[in-house]
């Protein structure tokens, strides 16, 4: 579409250069631009908030990077027949005290709302947000759809990697990921 003004003149040059742009890369840009935003947006309504954050760690500690002992919340344990009763209840199998259980609960809240079917853009898969997430078959065929097994999983991967949960939770807060 190209704007003409009075009878036998000329095309308007503003008027030419939108209409060409309209056509062309800029608006396939855009368009993809939007696209990327829908998936985006319908990606952060996957993940529900299960319980209140709370602070393991005091700004202190962040800012001078010591992962000296966190403060642990305390509180009764959780309902044994949820997720994070299964995990409360693994913690000493896999040398963890339960005053661990704060830090763990921090991580996976954020991670995946302790949701085992909480699925992320990058393809991280269950409570622990294992990548890929079919790492989680070594701890059983399950993996998909068992919280008991993306947990066992999940322990076993912070006390390799971390040391302790409270120790994932202190590289978490500094990085955003374990």
């Amino acid at each position: 579409m190209i704007v003409y003004g009075p009878a036998g003149s000329t095309p308007d040059p503003l008027a030419v250069a939108v209409a060409q742009n309209l056509t062309g890369k800029s608006v396939l840009k855009l368009e993809a631009e939007r696209e990327q935003i829908i998936l985006e947006d319908a990606d952060s309504q996957k993940f529900t908030v299960t319980s209140a954050p709370t602070i393991t760690s005091t700004p202190a500690q962040l800012a001078s990077g010591t992962s000296a002992a966190p403060i642990v919340p305390s509180g009764p344990p959780p309902d044994p027949s949820s997720a994070q009763g299964i995990a409360y209840n693994l913690l000493p199998a896999y040398g963890f005290s339960t005053d661990q259980f704060g830090c763990l609960n921090d991580i996976w809240t954020r991670e995946s709302g302790w949701r085992y079917n909480a699925e992320n853009a990058s393809g991280a898969y269950g409570i622990p947000q294992a990548l890929p997430g079919d790492k989680m078959a070594s701890a059983g065929p399950d993996w998909q759809t068992d919280p008991t097994t993306q947990i066992k999983w999940g322990l076993g991967y912070i006390k390799d990697v971390y040391g302790t949960p409270c120790d994932a939770w202190v590289f978490w807060q500094a990085h955003g990921w374990y």
